[in-house]
């Protein structure tokens, strides 16, 4: 073989070596799971087919759409609770928004508040002593208090008012240590009504949490995080919250707090 023909084959095996080397592709490292070798990032022979296709197409290739939707603002939850702790309130008149409906009402210092300085007490003496918090028109809920009962000589009673429709018409939730029990109460035209009761100790002059758990027309009451009593109604469907005692109760409300299931 001469030597121009000799420099001619390795000149076609060198080409062909090349071209089979292009149509392979980059090659990713066999390392111990590093990230792919220089070779493999940033390269046009690098592009996929369904890249390649959608870049045709004229909408942006996939990895850069996942980009803009993940950086995409999210927007933050509404809050789900409302609480009220009197600390902000002025002392000797009603809270901020509320409106009583009957007794005497009014934001005082309590140093034995479970959320010091204050805490809202009912001082008076009428029938169904009851004050507004809320107007919305709650539906399910869970509303919860701290309360007190710290003297009366005819009643004792700290309770939870829901689904509120105006003074006169609302369920009724409460407490007495005078008589150890939770009831049930529908109040409606201004008449009450026993629906359930309950037994459970109620010291006076100690705070209590008093909660009720509201689903439909199911109405779980609990004293201390017990499970007392429980019923069921479907004369109201929606409205406000607020607090409730019953004749010459000296009683002191702290941390009531509305949340949605």
């Amino acid at each position: 073989m001469t030597t121009e023909i000799h420099w001619v084959v390795r000149l076609m095996t060198i080409g062909a070596l090349a071209v089979n080397t292009a149509c392979r592709g980059p090659t990713q490292s066999t390392g111990a799971g590093g990230p792919p070798t220089q070779a493999a990032v940033g390269t046009a022979a690098a592009v996929s087919p369904i890249a390649a296709s959608a870049t045709t197409a004229g909408s942006a290739p996939i990895a850069n759409a996942s980009l803009s939707a993940s950086a995409k603002p999210v927007a933050a939850p509404a809050p789900s609770s409302t609480r009220w702790t009197f600390d902000g309130d002025q002392v000797g008149v009603l809270p901020s928004g509320a409106q009583a409906f009957s007794g005497q009402w009014a934001v005082r210092a309590e140093s034995d508040a479970p959320s010091p300085p204050n805490a809202l007490c009912q001082t008076g003496n009428a029938d169904f002593p009851a004050i507004s918090l809320d107007t919305k028109a709650y539906t399910d809920l869970t509303l919860v208090t701290r309360f007190k009962p710290i003297s009366g000589r005819q009643d004792q009673a700290g309770g939870l008012i829901f689904r509120v429709q105006d003074k006169d018409n609302y369920y009724i939730l409460r407490a007495n240590a005078l008589e150890n029990n939770v009831i049930f109460f529908i109040y409606a035209r201004g008449s009450r009504s026993q629906l359930k009761a309950g037994d459970a100790k109620v010291g006076s002059g100690t705070w209590h949490e008093l909660r009720v758990d509201v689903r439909g027309n199911a109405f779980r009451g609990f004293l201390d995080g017990t499970s007392v009593v429980d019923t069921t109604d479907d004369r109201y469907k929606n409205g406000g919250i607020g607090l409730w005692t019953k004749s010459d109760s000296v009683t002191c409300f702290d941390d009531v707090e509305v949340s949605l299931p």
